[in-house]
């Protein structure tokens, strides 16, 4: 990774204070349905394992039987190895429906000895367009991490092995819509999309080196269950009826001054892309939240 590499040896010390290790385990078996892929999603290991594979014919997911309004999402994944150029391994929150609301991880495969990038982004009433990209500070392929999506009322918080590497608040209050009134399922793919995540499109996918395969542990959902159109949580913006509040607190969380300070490094050392900085994109300019600096 060059001079990406050398510079994760003097943040590494920094950012690994924030490690959550994972010592809950999920069963898939009674956690997700796989959807499609005709085979290439397996459940192994009793369900302490899934692995998703794509090749020239089909890719392959999962999502999570249920749903949920708000919650802390966790998932461990090791992603594809050597080169992935042209493959996007997806890992989200989506409602349904045209004017659905998302929240996203996605993974952009990469030429064997480049980094990946890591692309967040956020949907509300149908409307996307918010992304970042960061390079991450450690080889994703190598073994796993954790990667975790914080919804809650206020505020939605992406975090790499409990860094936070973006927060993007609800600014409602500025004309910005928020995703709060869609329940949303998790899902995952692996699928080809050569056409537009490789350096623009440019690098195609090898199919020699197929199949691909990314692997995924320890999904764990502090979460607000939806079913039936009711929440479990006893109350608005209160504790899940099934949970202490201790683990509850992701639904007031904010950042603290050192969760802060990590966001600073990561976004002033790793970030590629940040669409509130996009001024030819926004030729009319930026999105309002862009203007108030929280993005």
């Amino acid at each position: 990774m060059g001079s990406n590499s050398s510079l994760a040896a003097v943040l590494l010390p920094v950012l690994v204070l924030g490690f959550v290790s994972a010592a809950y385990a999920g069963n898939f078996h009674q956690d997700v349905d796989v959807t499609w892929g005709d085979g290439r999603a397996k459940i192994l290991k009793g369900g302490e394992l899934l692995t998703l594979s794509l090749d020239r014919v089909s890719g392959s997911g999962f999502q999570s039987k249920n749903e949920y309004m708000f919650g802390k999402i966790d998932m461990q994944l090791k992603l594809v190895p050597g080169n992935s150029a042209g493959t996007v391994a997806a890992y989200f929150l989506s409602s349904q429906g045209p004017a659905h609301d998302e929240i996203d991880f996605e993974f952009l495969g990469n030429l064997s000895g480049d980094p990946y990038i890591l692309q967040t982004n956020v949907f509300t009433q149908g409307g996307g367009g918010r992304e970042q990209q960061i390079y991450l500070w450690f080889d994703p392929t190598a073994d796993f991490h954790t990667y975790s999506i914080l919804w809650n009322p206020q505020r939605i918080i992406f975090s790499v092995d409990g860094t936070p590497i973006r927060e993007y608040k609800n600014l409602e209050s500025i004309g910005v819509p928020y995703p709060k009134k869609q329940p949303m399922r998790l899902y995952s793919s692996l699928w080809n999309a050569d056409d537009w995540a490789t350096r623009g499109g440019r690098v195609k996918i090898d199919w020699s080196q197929a199949p691909f395969t990314a692997s995924y542990r320890n999904f764990r959902a502090d979460a607000c269950v939806w079913s039936a159109g009711s929440s479990s949580c006893t109350a608005k913006h209160s504790v899940p009826a099934s949970t202490s509040n201790s683990s509850s607190a992701w639904l007031n969380r904010e950042l603290d001054t050192s969760s802060q300070e990590r966001l600073k490094l990561v976004q002033k050392n790793y970030m590629v892309y940040n669409y509130c900085t996009d001024t030819k994109r926004f030729i009319h300019g930026l999105p309002a939240e862009c203007t108030t600096n929280v993005s």
